[in-house]
């Protein structure tokens, strides 16, 4: 064999173990260096982006490597994030099952049944990344996804809300750090000035005057002091005002996973109609009002111009007088008076007027008036 094919053999060799050369065509990226490689997550076989467009284009097909069975879509391929294929797949794994087991240390009484709950969880993770009992796995987080569909939905909502959330808040604190930033950059640009003028004005006085040079920058530099005392001050209190600177029971289910110590979620009691008159009953219990009593007053009242001028109904005339003849029945005179005794302690005046009844003595009460 010639040197340039041992040469040759050599560069195929490091390349093909290098990840460069396409398993399915043999293309190499030496060749073709804007080539990309992608993966499916159901085998992980990598190839490159031609042959994924020529092979699975017209619908799923067989993975084109030799031995792997599994029946491909283009949907699926993506690009490959980690360079070793079996981080990868450990990555994917670990996704997908947190997106089935995501419940929060909120929802179990003690930190040790939430432990618990992580222990199985990477119980089930290790089975799927060593291919143990992938059969039985799969079924068991099939039938637990199903089961609590609904929790898992409400949870998955939790944590976009919270991201959502954490976004929020880093943009405004990201905010605030430019605005202090710009702030202090200003501050340092209106000092310099500030110096320089002050080394203008003790020259300029100098030449005036013709006093000593250090009595007057000493002055000069008592006058920036203050000045700057004072911005700073102003600045304080406008950073402290500013609003960015705040602030399943337990037991085993069908799908054989058993997670003890969680809290029973209570749903909130709905909502009560609003209740204007505050739980106080409005209903008539004693009579009915009518629309029309046969009575010539009243046929005479709803007609005369000098009652409805004002706006007076003479339904209200009516309800009121029903009122005052039935309101007494809902008194009942003996009830009160057993409610009167039962508990009552008598008076110093009732026990005056029991002595002087009983024949004793009269009290002597001085007249205050």
């Amino acid at each position: 064999m010639s040197r340039t094919a041992q040469r040759n053999g050599a560069t195929s060799k490091r390349l093909a173990e290098d990840g460069d050369i396409c398993p399915v065509c043999k293309s190499s990226r030496y060749l073709n260096p804007n080539m990309r490689f992608l993966v499916n997550p159901e085998c992980y076989h990598k190839m490159c982006e031609s042959c994924v467009d020529r092979i699975f284009s017209h619908g799923p097909a067989p993975c084109p490597i030799a031995g792997c069975r599994r029946t491909l879509r283009k949907a699926r391929f993506r690009t490959q994030t980690f360079e070793d294929i079996q981080v990868e797949r450990e990555v994917d794994i670990r996704r997908r099952v947190a997106k089935v087991f995501n419940k929060r240390e909120d929802d179990f009484m003690t930190l040790k049944n939430y432990n618990d709950y992580l222990e199985q969880i990477e119980t089930i993770t290790w089975n799927l990344i060593n291919r143990e009992d992938v059969e039985e796995t799969e079924r068991k987080m099939a039938a637990y996804a199903e089961e609590n569909r609904k929790e898992i939905a409400r949870n998955e909502s939790t944590a976009i809300q919270e991201a959502l959330s954490r976004k929020a808040r880093e943009a405004e604190e990201l905010e605030l750090a430019q605005m202090k930033r710009e702030d202090a950059r200003q501050e340092d640009e209106v000092e310099r000035r500030r110096k320089a003028d002050a080394r203008k004005g003790v020259v300029n006085t100098q030449a005036k005057s013709g006093d000593d040079a250090a009595s007057i920058a000493r002055e000069g530099q008592k006058v920036v002091l203050k000045k700057s005392l004072a911005r700073r001050a102003a600045l304080e209190k406008q950073r402290d005002s500013d609003p960015f600177s705040s602030g399943t029971e337990n037991g085993e289910a069908s799908s054989g996973f058993t997670f003890t110590g969680l809290k029973k979620r209570v749903a909130p009691p709905p909502e009560k109609p609003y209740d204007p008159f505050g739980g106080w009953s409005v209903q008539r219990e004693y009579f009915v009002l009518q629309n029309h009593y046969d009575w010539d007053w009243l046929s005479q009242a709803r007609t005369n111009v000098a009652h409805t001028t004002g706006g007076y109904d003479v339904n209200d005339y009516c309800t009121r007088a029903l009122c005052d003849a039935f309101s007494g029945f809902g008194v009942f005179i003996e009830d009160e008076m057993a409610g009167k005794n039962v508990g009552s302690t008598p008076s110093i005046a009732t026990a005056a007027a029991t002595v002087v009844a009983g024949g004793k003595a009269d009290m002597h009460m001085d007249d205050v008036f």
